[in-house]
């Protein structure tokens, strides 16, 4: 019995779309010959959209009361079908069967729209790379790629897993992982993510992640967990459809023993049928999943945009997600002889060899011809020496500097560092010859669309507020650029975790927003987990409800904005199926609709529903504040 159940379901779920825009095409030319008697046939002909249309239905509905006695629509549809074939209403019921078929397609249709631009990431998975064993070059399934190989990609191809480049130059196109629309140049030592694609040069590169762990197959795996199924409210809409079935039933069996007439108990079980309700949230919330993926935003559970329509308090991470998580030179001083453009130039040389990120950020942000240096030596934990123009160079912390005790500090240098290092700044202390030159600062810069976005959720009713792990003197700084006036300094994770459950025991609905592995328990602790997708650990991205692809944390109030905009959208829609439903009941019980007009009636509401709710997928809003 149930592997027959098995093989009827996949008969019912083969072709989708197309299969449901054949038998609509099909029925419709059936019910017209009908409707006109235009062909003499032994049969009526809105049997045709009865069988091809109508027995599915029922086929479905049996299914369900059969292996879980699920009583959901196509229960009642089925009765109403049914019904109306026992009374000679064959009309009737094609045209009940034609337009449910034509509802599951406008469903279907605004899914598949919906899920169209995250689904892209799927066909864009390598199938191929290049193995370098012992110097010979040899074709493989990507999925067999494992850590540790050497990969060569050539110009035009798509990087097969992650990696870090060992030779080469080259430009990728970043756009399916990132967003970026121009090519990031790529040398040896950066970093490529499988999906992307080699725009110029010839690469060789080190695969460090494969299989189900590359970014491609990470962002798949968001892709697939996207499931409007998982919502509260859906849950709440098909329990009102079962309390709807049976009520329907009553009440056609009511009218049918007042009035002596079954017409009037077979248009009740038409009009009744839940449909609309069904419908009316799914839709809108896969409308508003896609959406939201327009503006880089992965959704991982249905609900979760439900969860943050109630949101009041947004808490952020600071590393990562306010600033860009990547240190930057701010500022180049002078205590010497020598000009600040000397100064950054030396350093910039002795820092050339430096595998350290401040040195890489020096020698990044310095962005121009370097010059030859030699004699270079790391000293772990305090800096670098080397020569360049002639001069013996050092730079690093105040260990290195003041090892010796021959060089000194003065008090306004003291002073002079001191405001930077409160702010949360790293300082690299430069001597040239044995004699104090100056100093380099170097700063996580804040993104530069933060302060848009704290502002624009202050004015849709969202108060925003600092986590950091940051000293308060740094996390103060932060906070007074972008005007947040909350801020928590100094946390652990289990501070984060604290104070979010102190503000939900305030009943506030709480969202986080983090990258990092420290904020994982954060994300999973608040309402709402938003995990920053390009910087952000993989920890972090699988704990949170949704992902910010690209990272561009300005497109956080449409997001915010969209779930209310949502929430509104399935009230409207449960509003108006309700109201028509017990609408047409009025009508059908007082015999002015028949099982034709009430079917056309019913079946528009479930058209308006769908129809409205497609109308989240281009949804913008006039402004930040206004986007409710």
């Amino acid at each position: 019995m149930k592997s027959f159940i098995g093989k009827v379901e996949d008969a019912l779920e083969f072709g989708g779309v197309k299969k449901d825009i054949a038998l609509l095409v099909i029925s419709g030319i059936a019910l017209i010959i009908s409707l006109f008697d235009l062909l003499p046939l032994p049969f009526h002909a809105a049997w045709v959209a009865i069988i091809l249309c109508g027995v599915p239905i029922i086929l479905e509905a049996v299914i369900g009361l059969v292996t879980a006695f699920d009583i959901k629509a196509d229960v009642l549809v089925s009765l109403a079908l049914v019904a109306s074939v026992c009374i000679g209403e064959d009309f009737a019921a094609g045209e009940i069967a034609f337009i449910m078929q034509l509802g599951a397609l406008l469903e279907d249709l605004t899914v598949a729209k919906a899920r169209a631009g995250i689904e892209k990431l799927v066909h864009l998975t390598p199938q191929t790379a290049r193995v370098i064993n012992d110097g010979e070059e040899k074709m493989i399934a990507a999925k067999r790629v494992q850590v540790g190989d050497l990969l060569r990609v050539l110009p035009g191809e798509t990087v097969p897993v992650d990696g870090t480049i060992t030779s080469g130059q080259t430009s990728v196109n970043q756009a399916v992982m990132t967003g970026e629309s121009l090519p990031v140049d790529k040398g040896v030592g950066d970093t490529v993510s499988s999906g992307t694609v080699n725009q110029f040069g010839i690469f060789e590169m080190e695969a460090t992640k494969v299989g189900e762990d590359s970014s491609i197959q990470r962002m798949i795996r968001l892709v697939q967990s996207a499931d409007a199924g998982k919502a509260k409210i859906v849950g709440l809409a098909d329990r009102w459809a079962t309390w709807i079935v049976v009520t329907a039933l009553a009440a056609a069996a009511l009218t049918w023993l007042i009035s002596g007439e079954i017409i009037r108990a077979v248009t009740i079980l038409v009009v009744f049928c839940p449909c609309a309700l069904v419908l009316a949230t799914p839709t809108a919330i896969m409308a508003a999943i896609g959406n939201a993926t327009k503006h880089g935003f992965l959704v991982r559970e249905g609900d979760a945009l439900e969860r943050l329509a109630k949101v009041s308090k947004i808490t952020f991470d600071k590393t990562g997600t306010l600033t860009f998580g990547t240190p930057k030179v701010i500022a180049v001083e002078s205590v010497s002889a020598f000009g600040k453009d000397d100064i950054f130039a030396l350093t910039a040389a002795a820092e050339q060899f430096s595998e350290h990120p401040l040195g890489k950020a020096i020698v990044k942000c310095y962005g121009r011809k370097l010059q030859a240096a030699a004699e270079f030596r790391m000293i772990p934990g305090e800096g670098v020496t080397a020569k360049a123009d002639g001069k013996r160079i050092k730079a690093g912390n105040l260990r290195m500097i003041t090892g010796n005790g021959d060089i000194s500090f003065s008090p306004s240098l003291v002073s002079g560092t001191e405001r930077y290092l409160n702010e949360g700044s790293t300082v690299i202390y430069v001597a040239v010859d044995e004699e104090l030159a100056g100093y380099i600062v170097l700063s996580d810069t804040v993104r530069e669309e933060s302060a848009s976005m704290i502002e624009a959720l202050g004015k849709i009713g969202v108060e925003p507020v600092l986590l950091t792990g940051d000293n308060q003197n740094a996390a103060s700084a932060i906070a007074g650029q972008l005007h947040i006036e909350k801020v928590h300094a100094n946390c652990l994770p289990e501070d984060k975790l604290k104070w979010i459950r102190f503000y939900q025991e305030k009943k506030e609905a709480v969202c986080m927003i983090g990258d990092g592995v420290n904020d994982a328990p954060a994300l999973k602790m608040a309402d709402v987990g938003i995990a920053m997708g390009g910087v952000g650990s993989d920890i972090a991205v699988d704990t949170a409800d949704i992902a910010l692809v690209d990272d561009e944390v300005k497109e956080i109030p449409h997001l915010l904005a969209l779930s209310k905009r949502m929430m509104a959208t399935i009230k409207w829609n449960l509003t108006f199926s309700m109201a028509l439903n017990f609408l047409a009941i009025a009508l059908a019980i007082t015999g002015i609709l028949n099982p034709v007009i009430g079917a056309l009636v019913h079946n528009a509401g479930s058209v308006f529903v769908i129809i409205n709710s497609s109308l989240l997928l281009g949804w913008k809003g006039k402004s930040a504040a206004a986007r409710l």
